[in-house]
């Protein structure tokens, strides 16, 4: 997976959490979480839908990778090769 189709991955997956959530105002260094204003339900959901459509598994230590769009997408990027 490239760095692009990371980034779609994971804006594609909050949208499934988040509908609506408006990704254009979301800086690729902004923490998503309180940007987004997402309670632990729905990061935890974000995460499952994360994990489901990358097929990347990740574990609770692996969560702090993924507060932002560019960190999240690092992570996939560095667990699909």
């Amino acid at each position: 997976m490239n760095r692009t189709e990371a980034l779609d991955m994971v804006r594609e997956s909050i949208t499934h959490v988040i509908p609506g959530a408006d990704l254009a105002a979301l800086g690729p260094d902004d923490a998503f979480r309180e940007a987004l204003e997402m309670d632990s339900l729905d990061f935890l959901s974000f995460v499952e839908v994360l994990s489901g459509r990358s097929g990347v598994r990740i574990e609770d230590e692996d969560t702090q990778q993924l507060s932002t769009l560019s960190r999240s997408a690092d992570f996939l990027v560095d667990h699909t090769q």
